[in-house]
């Protein structure tokens, strides 16, 4: 995974970095109080306690991307622009079990996994050789930084999209990415601002995305080469990861 250094942007005021880093270190609190609050640590098999200290390593890094200054992506989870997330990978958090556990802004049904996925397709959808990311039990938590919804890509062809998006040097997010996009920023999914995690897939044509259904968030799935209106494409600046536990 990608490394993010800790060196400020050439010129940028100290006392402004100073307020960045603070920032950030804050909103990694946050982040940690969140999926605790959600009953992350019992997903993973672990105590609070135990979930802190898995996760307290990454507390730097986000704080020495807020320290590089104009780097950074603007929090603005309306725009669907946030300038980092904590992720747990799917066999620390199940997928099955992350999903419920998300919510519209202001909504109160929980989120769900669509019936389009067949039994047993979930686990076929998996992160792309391009990510970078390990699979299976080599997974460890993980930052991830300068992250778009992708609106600018409503109605246009999935797969272009996903070209694009790699022509720039960015990356595309997962299903376990989304997932904690909206979990952490529930602002982000809004109508007609959907997206698709062209990240993860499962060698056919299929491309998962979040949207609304149901006034709930919904895990499904389009055709890479049918474009949709309200479903842009998500994307990342980089990751940053610890070593995977044991």
């Amino acid at each position: 995974m990608t490394s993010v250094s800790a060196v400020s942007a050439p010129g940028a005021d100290r006392a402004g970095a100073d307020g960045d880093a603070g920032a950030a270190g804050a909103e990694f609190d946050r982040q940690v109080r969140t999926l605790t609050g959600l009953g992350y640590p019992a997903l993973a098999g672990l105590t609070s306690e135990e979930f802190a200290a898995l996760v307290a390593p990454l507390r730097a890094r986000a704080v020495a991307h807020g320290a590089a200054g104009g780097r950074q992506q603007p929090c603005d989870p309306e725009s669907g622009r946030v300038p980092f997330l904590l992720v747990l990978p799917r066999n620390l958090a199940p997928i099955e079990e992350t999903m419920p556990r998300t919510l519209l802004h202001r909504g109160s049904r929980p989120g769900f996994v669509d019936r389009s996925f067949e039994p047993g397709s979930l686990e076929r959808f998996v992160a792309t050789p391009e990510t970078g990311l390990p699979h299976g039990r080599a997974a460890g938590v993980y930052l991830l930084f300068d992250v778009e919804r992708g609106e600018e890509f409503c109605g246009a062809v999935p797969h272009e999209a996903m070209d694009t998006i790699a022509r720039r040097g960015r990356t595309l997010l997962t299903i376990e990415e989304g997932i904690a996009l909206i979990t952490l920023f529930p602002r982000v999914l809004v109508k007609n601002k959907c997206f698709s995690l062209g990240g993860s897939r499962s060698g056919d044509r299929r491309v998962p995305a979040l949207w609304i259904s149901q006034k709930a968030p919904k895990l499904g799935w389009c055709w890479q080469g049918n474009p949709h209106t309200w479903l842009g494409m998500a994307s990342a600046g980089a990751r940053s990861g610890t070593e995977p536990q044991p």
